[in-house]
């Protein structure tokens, strides 16, 4: 009964930590991008705003999901390296966007969010996301 207890109560700190991190993801999304992000998704249906944040919470749940696979049986430690690792992908997924956007026309994130259609960079961002979390999640393993 004791093992059963601890294993819920890592599940639930676990799973509080990589809530944590997406929120942390949807704040990069929300400060990168240019008008606020709930509005764009939910009152505009704004279809590259919505991408650009499925790209980032499911890279950010990647990593965390590896960070937690690789992690010892010791919880505290393995809450640090999730954290730790998420916190790192999320910063690279970030200086990601950034190269982007000095390497192309324009404001990348008005670009992004600026119209009705998914702009063909929406794929490309989302692409990179999806890319540096596999990176981070690969150094994790």
């Amino acid at each position: 009964m004791n093992d059963i207890l601890q294993e819920i109560g890592a599940t639930l700190a676990y799973g509080a930590l990589g809530i944590a991190l997406m929120a942390l993801g949807y704040l990069v999304v929300e400060v990168t991008t240019p008008g606020r992000l709930s509005n764009q998704i939910w009152a505009e249906a704004n279809r590259g705003a919505a991408l650009l944040l499925s790209a980032k919470l499911v890279g950010v749940g990647a990593i965390v999901t590896t960070a937690i696979v690789t992690s010892d049986d010791d919880l505290g430690q393995g809450l640090v390296d999730t954290a730790v690792f998420g916190g790192i992908g999320i910063v690279l997924m970030v200086v990601a966007f950034y190269l982007l956007d000095v390497v192309t026309p324009g404001k990348l994130g008005e670009t992004l969010v600026g119209g009705s259609a998914i702009h063909p960079a929406g794929w490309v961002v989302a692409a990179t996301d999806l890319a540096v979390a596999a990176i981070v999640a690969g150094a994790v393993s």
